[in-house]
């Protein structure tokens, strides 16, 4: 079967992925001249659905329960599972009470804990929430990996061609255009970030530091850099960062570890993520269209989810134009 997806992000990919795997002939076609610049390449990649379900509903655990393992099959040695580390200041204990009482899948762990998980913390928290079945990837080198991959296995990549152009004629088309897709019901949740490179800190797995006003994460990357992130503002502006942002992103870090004051910004950047109503993913079939959307701030976590249903609805439509054609 002749299948072309429109959009290189992580739904796009990962589709292209399942498919490929199965036999479908793919071809991947993409506005932008090359796999940067989305609200994937945005992404802070962390895998974990049990810290997610604080604010989510249970449908994102259990849908990105899998989602480390199926990135694993995909890239050997991309993934990371030292879990997730969960600290609040003193002053804002509560909220960490707040967290533990909507989230399961963790243990309370002391100053000492602490220490040993994150040496570079030590003193700085009393008490923390440990994820240890999370993990995290870095998006950007597992976007290229795939796209890498799928190349090998034989998917064709054109750049440029979007919705305006398609090389070939396919049997069914997927649409994994995020914000591009303008059916009502859809908006646009802006994420703002940054990436600091600093050699005075060490981290082993995703920090999230715990605050009333704006509560964020810090991972890390290779290299001796951190992503740090990120808002959520209800809004379809792809505008630069805002300077209110940016202090407070870089407060957040200060508050994680003031070895962060001396950091090099290295980038910022605004991702705007596509969500509907309930800000859960759908995949949907409008004729020989198959839409995937709505992964809100999700991607990485429920992409992998996502692409399988829509695998199965895509070859499920094979099977039923070949019985017509059988009749």
């Amino acid at each position: 079967m002749k299948v072309l997806v429109r959009g290189a992000g992580v739904a796009g990919l990962t589709l292209a992925f399942e498919l490929a795997t199965r036999g479908a002939s793919v071809t991947v076609v993409d506005t932008r001249r090359q796999i940067a610049g989305n609200a994937s390449w945005q992404a802070g990649g962390m895998l974990a659905p049990w810290c997610e379900r604080e604010s989510a509903e249970e449908a994102v655990l259990s849908l990105g329960r899998d989602a480390a393992g199926w990135w694993e099959a995909a890239l050997p040695g991309h993934v990371l599972r030292n879990g997730t580390l969960v600290v609040a200041p003193a002053r804002d204990a509560g909220e960490l009470d707040r967290f533990g009482r909507r989230t399961s899948g963790f243990r309370t762990v002391d100053a000492e804990a602490i220490a040993a998980l994150e040496p570079d913390l030590e003193g700085r928290f009393g008490r923390a929430l440990f994820f240890a079945e999370e993990a995290h990837l870095d998006p950007r080198k597992a976007m290229l990996g795939l796209q890498e991959k799928l190349v090998e296995m034989g998917v064709r990549f054109e750049f440029g061609y979007g919705a305006v152009q398609a090389p070939g004629r396919a049997e069914v088309e997927a649409d994994c255009t995020g914000m591009a897709d303008t059916r009502p019901g859809l908006r646009g949740v802006r994420g703002e970030m940054l990436i600091l490179k600093s050699r005075d800190v060490s981290l082993a797995r995703p920090v999230r530091l715990l605050h009333p006003r704006i509560p964020v994460y810090v991972v890390p990357r290779s290299d001796h850099l951190f992503m740090v992130g990120a808002t959520m503002i209800e809004s379809d502006d792809a505008g630069p960062i805002t300077a209110r942002s940016l202090m407070e992103l870089l407060n957040a870090a200060y508050a994680l570890h003031p070895a962060f004051g001396e950091a090099e910004l290295v980038e910022t950047g605004v991702g705007v993520r596509p969500a509907f109503a309930d800000n859960l993913p759908r995949v949907e079939r409008d004729g020989n269209t198959i839409r995937i959307n709505g992964l809100y701030r999700h991607g990485f976590l429920l992409a992998p989810a996502m692409a399988r249903q829509a695998a199965d609805m895509i070859l499920g439509q094979e099977k039923e134009l070949a019985h017509e054609a059988h009749r």
